[in-house]
C-alpha cells in the first residue's frame, strides 16, 4: 500500500465540520426530547477525530459516549458481518441520540447502529458522517448530515485507517495499491 496524494485537505474538512455542526445545532435547538440535550455517539475508532471536532463546534449542549463496532477487521471490504466490541454506557432509553461516524458506505454497519439503538429506547436517531460513498452502498441508508460525497477510493487520515496505519495524519488521502 502507497499513501497517495491529499483527497481532502484539513482546512476544508474542518470547514465543513463546523458547517455540519452548525446544521445539527440549528435541527437540535429548543427541539430535543424529554430526556434533555442530545447524545452525541461517536463509532470508535475511525470517527474518534470527527466526532471530537464535531462536538467541540456545536452551539447546543450535548452528551457525549462511544461505541465500537467492526466490520473491516485488516481488510480493505468490509465483511458483513457486524461485530459490537464496545457498548454506550449511557442510558439510551428516550434520547435523542446523534451518531458520529467517519464513512458511510455499504450501508450495513450503520443500518445495524441505528437498529440498536432504536431497540435500546432511543427517541431518535440521526447519523452525521464525514464521507459518503453512495456508490458503494449495499444496504439502502442515508445520513441525516453528510460533510463530503467521494467516488469509490480507499482512503485514510483523520481517524480513518488501513490495517490501524495513518489515522494520525491531519489530511485525507487516497491508498494506492
Amino acid at each position: 500500500m502507497i499513501l497517495g496524494k491529499i483527497f481532502i485537505g484539513s482546512d476544508r474538512i474542518q470547514s465543513r465540520v463546523k458547517e455540519l455542526a452548525y446544521e445539527i445545532s440549528s435541527v437540535y435547538t429548543g427541539n430535543v426530547s424529554a430526556n434533555g440535550k442530545p447524545l452525541v455517539i461517536g463509532v470508535l475508532t475511525g470517527a474518534f477525530v470527527f466526532a471530537a471536532d464535531l462536538v467541540r463546534e456545536l452551539t447546543i449542549e450535548c452528551d457525549v459516549d462511544f461505541m465500537a463496532v467492526d466490520s473491516y477487521g485488516s481488510a480493505m471490504e468490509s465483511s458483513g458481518e457486524l461485530k459490537f466490541r464496545l457498548f454506550p454506557k449511557s442510558d439510551l432509553s428516550g434520547r435523542d441520540i446523534i451518531v458520529a461516524e467517519d464513512i458511510l458506505d455499504s450501508g450495513h454497519t450503520l443500518n445495524g447502529i441505528c437498529k440498536y439503538l432504536k431497540e435500546c429506547g432511543a427517541n431518535s436517531v440521526k447519523v452525521a458522517v464525514l464521507l459518503d460513498k453512495r456508490e458503494r452502498r449495499r444496504t439502502p441508508f442515508d445520513a441525516d448530515f453528510v460533510g463530503f460525497v467521494i467516488p469509490d477510493e480507499f482512503v485514510v487520515g483523520y481517524g480513518l485507517d488501513y490495517d490501524e496505519h495513518y489515522r494520525t495524519l491531519p489530511d485525507i488521502h487516497c491508498l494506492e495499491t
